[in-house]
């Protein structure tokens, strides 16, 4: 299974995050999965990355063409996709993975997973969509999905679509127990 992890190039202030991200990548290849990502080798993106490859596993970066001129490339992946631009790369990542995961992360990593929520609505992702929620990151995220859905502008199984935990057992298991809606647009993404 691909796994997509969205998370950014800074560490955080708190060393839980940064563990966080090792504890997925070893899950990730302890599992036998794949790691796709946005292939930079510094923050929580160097180190999901590295744990996963330490351990062996497979691990394919997606990063737009600048990106890649500033230097900020991992230079050890298994795979590395250069796109045109961010859209494109948010595009590709949705479509080689099986399942996305954002780690605790800035406005960049909220807005990649926020993305694919919006387009699993939409019928164009049947993926399943966590956040991981160590030490209550996202708890204001899944606060304000819920108010979505008390005011009427979000559908409770659309929430349901959506998993906030910081365990990953709870994560594996929504994982492979996901039901999605299956894909009802036609058309790219």
């Amino acid at each position: 299974m691909r796994i997509a992890v969205y998370c950014g190039a800074a560490e955080g202030n708190d060393p839980a995050y940064l563990r966080t991200a090792v504890r997925l990548g070893e899950w990730i290849a302890r599992e036998g999965h794949e790691l796709v990502y946005g292939a930079g080798k510094v923050g929580m993106m160097g180190a999901v990355a590295d744990t996963v490859l330490r351990a062996g596993g497979r691990v394919t970066g997606v990063i737009p063409r600048f990106m890649v001129e500033f230097g900020w490339c991992h230079e050890s992946l298994s795979e590395c996709i250069v796109t045109d631009s961010m859209s494109d790369r948010k595009k590709k990542m949705c479509e080689m993975s099986d399942a996305m995961i954002a780690l605790p992360g800035g406005a960049g990593t909220l807005e990649e997973i926020t993305e694919v929520i919006s387009w699993q609505r939409l019928g164009l992702n049947d993926s399943p969509c966590v956040f991981f929620n160590e030490g209550g990151y996202y708890d204001p995220v899944r606060e304000m999905y819920t108010r979505m859905t008390d005011r009427g502008f979000m559908e409770q199984e659309a929430l349901e679509q959506v998993l906030f935990s910081a365990e990953i057992d709870e994560i594996d298991r929504f994982i492979h127990g996901f039901q999605g809606r299956g894909r009802t647009a036609s058309g790219g993404y």
